[in-house]
């Protein structure tokens, strides 16, 4: 690998921890970025989602004042992120990705949809208080997580806009700790895919190595930007990125 590549796939990552660990949508930056450097496509995907288990390492580690108090919530969520997670890397290995290519762009705009109209809470002391063990999330959230989780290790376009608009819709909680909740899921879940990756498929390593180190680093950067900014604006930017990829995978999909 030359040195530009390195710097460029460097770039990318960064590029991709910030916008995954803000938007989930880490992936609209860094798998094109494998294809530009010449990956083919099943190699460029796989390497991606090893690469983006930095991205998590990232952004949870500097999400420790969002995901105070939420530790009764993540367990049984982690554990089907496991489940899907697994599940999914299997799928991958056995079936081809198209499977998922006509029914992924409903998905996204469905979920960036559903980010854009859910209501913030009003009070969010009140908010934090009443979620703080997960006791009134909807009941639904595990097997959600689960579904995402096949999805996130099979294909993974977006699993992370899926995740925080099911988060959001069904534990009630503002943007910054439903984003959270949905770092660390949609790292268990990348996590899990990865490991069944490094074991039985190819990886890209020289790839890998530099859009990882990037990940990190613009993973780090998210939680803070979610922290500070508007969240009506910030919601909105991400359902319209969302709904952008959804129609552009459509477009793909569907000529």
């Amino acid at each position: 690998m030359s040195g530009w590549e390195f710097g460029f796939l460097v770039l990318a990552g960064i590029g991709a921890g910030l916008t995954g660990s803000i938007a989930g949508l880490a992936s609209l930056m860094s798998y094109p970025a494998l294809l530009a450097i010449g990956l083919p496509p099943v190699t460029a995907n796989i390497t991606n989602t090893v690469a983006l288990v930095l991205t998590s390492v990232g952004s949870v580690s500097a999400s420790r004042p969002e995901l105070k108090g939420q530790g009764r919530r993540l367990l049984p969520l982690a554990v089907s992120a496991v489940l899907g997670g697994a599940a999914g890397a299997v799928l991958l290995l056995l079936t081809p990705s198209e499977a998922f290519e006509r029914i992924v762009p409903f998905l996204i705009a469905g979920a960036s949809a559903a980010i854009l109209i859910q209501r913030p809470p009003r009070d969010l002391a009140i908010q934090g208080a009443r979620h703080h063990a997960g006791a009134h999330d909807s009941w639904w959230l595990p097997l959600g997580t689960f579904a995402v989780g096949i999805y996130g290790g099979y294909f993974g376009a977006a699993a992370g806009v899926l995740l925080l608009a099911m988060f959001l819709l069904g534990t009630g909680e503002n943007l910054p700790r439903g984003n959270a909740i949905k770092n660390v899921i949609l790292g268990v879940a990348n996590a899990v895919a990865a490991v069944g990756y490094v074991l039985f498929a190819s990886v890209a390593w020289s790839a890998a190595l530099p859009l990882a180190i990037g990940c990190l680093v613009g993973g780090r950067l998210g939680p803070r930007v979610v922290r500070r900014a508007p969240q009506g604006a910030l919601r909105r930017v991400i359902a319209i990125a969302g709904l952008a990829l959804a129609v552009h995978l459509a477009i793909q999909a569907f000529s």
